[in-house]
């Protein structure tokens, strides 16, 4: 007996999927039509194939990305379960961060209404040094980008959260709070403020940060009860959306002697890459990972035997990370050659950076 097949028009009607979505699908490798017409180029869909569109049509009702339904689709079902688990996590992290965003228009409308109300952190002038010097270099200096030009300061019950960007990295750290009089709230401190705030850091025992409307304070005192101020106005621009970023899913977590790396960072062979979004020559290095999961500084990037994993990364970029942990330990997170590239400090959790990568030819 011969198989029902379904036009695409049926086969919308039958799963939920539009037609315009299922042409989509097509083209994107995702989901096939079981055979196309070549005279008139018309696409037909097997019966058997009704359970997986209407698969589809769900998972994209809750927003999984197409290399997951994919994944999903062609996975044995312990690896399509995870991938499942891993979209709920990104979906509860979503919700979270949605929470987060409407805490702080609450806060912002309370702004509006009480205009004088401060919000003040007392931290350990020796955190709150280590932090800064953990994502200072990751800031931009490009003035087209005033809102990148600094480092955006996030007062909260869990502490001064730090955050640095110039769109091809991103460094954040975490100073604790020893108390905290205020409501939560956020400001980007531009360059100037934080390099002389990190002076005045030197030899102080507490930090205490106020943001008090578009004025910035750090006062610094020292264990004679002497006190330095440095104020300034805070950058009136958004910080780009960061936490997003601070969900990996890495596939390599590996121990590194940081000097080591350096070392072996300087010694080794890079290239020349021209960055595509702003055609700045830069010079790359490759980390490979071995099937004996051995992180090495590669000589050049051609593909080789009994690799596992190769990354292009900003040699400057990274070897700048590398110091900025000012630990002899680091922790290396790899995921995707696509994905950004993570350096941790283990004994300092909520300090990192990310190294977006770059594309290898």
């Amino acid at each position: 007996m011969e198989n029902v097949m379904r036009s695409i028009g049926e086969m919308a009607r039958h799963t939920g999927l539009s037609v315009s979505a299922l042409r989509f699908y097509d083209g994107a490798g995702v989901f096939g039509p079981a055979r196309v017409d070549p005279q008139t180029g018309y696409r037909w869909y097997a019966e058997e194939q009704v359970p997986d569109a209407r698969l589809i049509a769900r998972l994209r009702r809750v927003g999984m990305p197409l290399p997951d339904i994919s994944l999903v689709l062609s996975a044995d079902p312990a690896e399509a379960r995870r991938a499942l688990d891993r979209h709920l996590r990104r979906l509860e992290d979503g919700l979270t961060d949605a929470r987060r965003e409407l805490s702080t228009v609450h806060a912002l409308l309370d702004q509006r209404e009480n205009p004088m109300n401060a919000t003040r952190l007392t931290t350990p002038a020796h955190e709150l040094a280590a932090a800064l010097d953990a994502v200072r270099f990751a800031a931009s200096s490009a003035p087209e980008l005033p809102g990148l030009c600094g480092v955006l300061l996030e007062l909260g019950a869990d502490g001064l959260r730090l955050v640095a960007t110039d769109r091809y990295r991103l460094a954040v750290s975490l100073a604790p709070a020893a108390a905290l009089d205020g409501p939560p709230v956020g400001a980007i401190a531009g360059t100037a403020f934080v390099d002389e705030a990190r002076t005045l850091l030197e030899g102080a025992e507490q930090a205490l940060v106020t943001v008090d409307g578009d004025r910035l304070t750090l006062a610094a005192t020292r264990a004679d009860g002497s006190e330095r101020q440095v104020t300034g106005r805070r950058v009136d621009q958004d910080f780009p959306d960061y936490r997003p970023l601070l969900r990996l899913d890495p596939t390599h977590r590996m121990p590194v002697d940081a000097a080591e790396l350096r070392a072996g960072l300087a010694a080794g062979a890079s290239r020349s890459v021209t960055r595509g979004q702003d055609g700045v020559e830069q010079q790359v290095s490759v980390l490979t990972v071995g099937a004996d999961g051995t992180l090495r500084v590669a000589g050049d990037a051609v593909e080789r035997e009994g690799e596992a994993y190769r990354i292009g990364v900003n040699r400057e970029f990274l070897l700048e990370a590398l110091t900025a942990g000012r630990r002899d330990q680091l922790m290396l997170e790899l995921g995707s050659p696509v994905a950004p590239l993570a350096i941790r400090c283990p004994d300092r959790e909520g300090t990192f950076s990310l190294l977006m990568p770059t594309v290898l030819s």
